[in-house]
Formats: structure tokens, sequence, C-alpha cells
């Protein structure tokens, strides 16, 4: 197989996701998928009163993203997501990087960088 196979996944705000996925675009990212989750960290809280009850808020909405590239470069990718997530302030999100072993496309059962390809039907 050779070639290196990289996830890329990036946890941060819901605002800028449309700008990101344009980016990736004229880069040549083929394949994002994405999740709505929620996390915390750094970030406060908040408190929130309904029918007047009070609950503290600690988990915030997050995107999950998730990218694999093999030809792409990595740095590209990161360098991209920094630029457009980054505030400065907390809740910016993290991005997390892992060399795969494979990615086998389920329909064609191509392996590698061929699974990663969309080729038609």
């Amino acid at each position: 197989m050779g070639e290196v196979l990289t996830k890329i996944e990036i946890i941060t705000k819901t605002d800028k996701f449309d700008a990101f996925k344009q980016e990736m675009a004229k880069i040549g990212v083929s394949g994002i998928t994405v999740s709505n989750v929620l996390g915390t960290g750094l970030q406060k809280g908040y408190v929130e009163t309904y029918r007047g009850v009070k609950r503290e808020i600690t988990l915030h909405d997050r995107l999950k993203i998730e990218i694999v590239v093999c030809e792409v470069p990595v740095a590209d990718v990161v360098s991209i997501a920094s630029k457009i997530f980054k505030t400065g302030k907390p809740g910016d999100g993290k991005i997390f990087i892992y060399e795969l072993g494979n990615v086998i496309n389920i329909r064609t059962g191509s392996e590698g960088h061929a699974a990663l390809k969309n080729e038609p039907v």
C-alpha cells in the first residue's frame, strides 16, 4: 500500500463551517463527515431558567468534522482550520491527527488511496 492515510478530526464551534467547507473544496478535499456533538472544556457554562427552574448548562453545541486525506497535505488542512476557526477565545476547539492503517470502500472493495476517490457508479 505505501501511501500514508491520515484522519484529521476537528472539534469546534458551528458558526464558521460553511467557510471551512468552501476552503476544503479549493484544496481538493472531496469528503467530509460532520456530526453535531456536545462538549465541555475551558469555556464556562451559564445558568438558564426554564419555567422557574434554574439549571446550569455546561455542555456546548459543537461540530465534529472528520476528514481523511492521502494526497492533500495535512498541514494545509490544519492551517486552513486554524485560520478559520481561531478567535483567540476559549471554545475555538481542538484538532486531532491520526495515522490510519487502511481505508476500504464498501461498495467497490478498493483500499487505501483508491478508496478515497469519488468514482461514479
